[in-house]
């Protein structure tokens, strides 16, 4: 029989994974690497009296099941394991053979070995896999989700913050949350407030959210957000490996502003002033890139080995989030539980309204897609790793229509103007920032506004600033 007529045969069972073992007379070693894997990652049942071949399954039914349940609750509840794991049991009778069935739960004490740390497994596809020293490293961390990154980076001051950062996060502050206590602290209580520092002291979120890329990188050595643009639908049918790649930035400040810079080459958008004056993007698609990009920032693991990615290909935009989930998938996504394994960083983002919440947004990223593009996300879950993949169809092309390029156009000018009325130095990442226009377009509107004698420079290009003519 194959996997379905199996699952047939064993009804009840909720089937997200599940191992078989023959097991005529008694338990097989492997009972335990399979106990361990369930364990460290999703839970599974393991099934014993059918044996498996190929994707073919055969009832073999198992001798004495009395004894072999016994055997096998008895050693999970004593110390051959390093915590005691309990279970949910059912057997089954079919075709005169008996079959039992053991619900191993995912456990929040991992990892989870027998013997010796050695014997830590995960799931890997339908195979228990021995768990490397990195893996079992971020089981480790795992238990204490949500707090590493809140702990202070010994020997940091507030001299290891990037100050263009730190001023550019605060000025993003004013403008988009104006009416924001901590727009009125001064920088000392400022950062401490917000637990960027403690008693002056760099807290890792802080580090990481605005510090300069010497001083992350005296704790993540390999500090980076991998951004591709591939040109093909995967890898294989790429000729070349990229056309683009993002350069390193200081921070995961200036890695977002980078990052969504590149993504909404990809979104189409439309703008409208705010009350304050400042551009408002409106698209849904917009929406569900950015919290996506957000959410990675927010809940990536910033001390594994690997490094949270963004890849472009032509038909979909895929995240790569390392570091596992605190709680079941299913558990998250039903309740939008706000569980951050990054809190501080979390809060920094919320603090300027780029994130709503601490949650991980799977609603809003869903329902925002597929308004936009009739197609729901996929996410691909391990153990270590969250992949979020979003299609792309291809009737949804980067396209502006001539009447909404010259709606931008007049709107990306009031901004530029009201920019200047309250801050004649605004510089132009500041005009960038606020109109979502490129380097080359602020420039272009720049130009326009003095040549219709609108707009005025007085003094050098570094030192100098704009006067509003009329």
């Amino acid at each position: 029989m194959n996997k379905e007529e199996l699952i047939k045969k064993l009804l009840g069972l909720e089937w997200e994974d599940f191992e078989v073992k023959e097991a005529k007379g008694e338990l097989p070693k492997s009972v335990w690497e399979t106990v361990s894997s369930f364990s460290n990652t999703i839970g599974g049942w393991l099934i014993l009296g059918v044996k498996q071949t190929g994707s073919s399954f055969e009832i073999t039914g198992v001798g004495n099941p009395e004894k072999l349940e016994q055997d096998l609750l008895n050693t999970l509840r004593g110390d051959k394991f390093n915590v005691k794991i309990t279970t949910n049991q059912e057997i089954y009778h079919i075709d005169d053979k008996v079959v039992l069935a053991f619900y191993i739960v995912a456990n929040n004490k991992k990892p989870i070995y027998f013997n010796t740390q050695s014997n830590t497994f995960i799931r890997r596809g339908s195979s228990d896999q021995r768990a490397t020293k990195e893996e079992i490293d971020s089981m480790f961390r795992d238990q204490a989700f949500g707090t590493k990154t809140s702990e202070i980076a010994l020997e940091t001051t507030v001299n290891s913050l990037n100050q263009t950062s730190l001023s550019r996060y605060r000025d993003y502050m004013g403008r988009f949350n104006p009416n924001l206590s901590y727009n009125r602290y001064s920088e000392d209580e400022f950062l401490e407030r917000l637990r960027i520092t403690q008693k002056g002291v760099c807290t890792y979120g802080g580090l990481l959210m605005l510090g300069k890329r010497e001083a992350i990188e005296n704790f993540f050595p390999d500090f980076r957000i991998d951004l591709f643009e591939i040109p093909g639908t995967s890898y294989q049918d790429a000729q070349l490996r990229y056309t683009f790649r993002l350069d390193e930035q200081e921070n995961l400040w200036e890695y977002y502003f980078e990052c969504f810079a590149r993504l909404k080459q990809k979104i189409d958008v439309r703008f409208i002033l705010s009350t304050e004056g400042f551009g408002q993007e409106l698209s849904s698609g917009l929406v569900a890139i950015r919290e996506a990009l957000v959410n990675m920032l927010m809940h990536s693991d910033f001390f594994s080995l690997g490094h949270p990615r963004i890849r472009i290909f032509t038909n979909h935009i895929e995240f790569y989030n390392p570091g596992g989930l605190p709680k079941s998938f299913d558990e998250l996504k039903s309740n939008d539980l706000s569980l951050p394994r990054n809190p501080i960083i979390a809060k920094l983002f919320r603090m300027v309204k780029l994130a709503e919440n601490a949650g991980f947004g799977f609603e809003k990223i869903e329902s925002n897609w597929l308004a936009y593009n009739h197609t729901q996300p996929e996410y691909h879950v391990e153990f270590d790793s969250l992949v979020l993949k979003m299609s792309i169809n291809e009737t949804v092309e980067k396209t502006v229509e001539k009447t909404v390029e010259k709606t931008v156009e007049k709107f990306s000018e009031e901004i530029i103007i009201n920019l200047i009325r309250k801050n004649p130095k605004s510089t132009t990442k500041n005009m960038m920032d606020a109109t979502g226009l490129t380097r080359r377009g602020v420039e272009y509107q720049l130009n326009k506004l003095k040549l219709s004698g609108r707009l005025q420079r007085v003094g050098s290009d570094k030192l100098g600033e704009w006067m509003i003519i009329k």
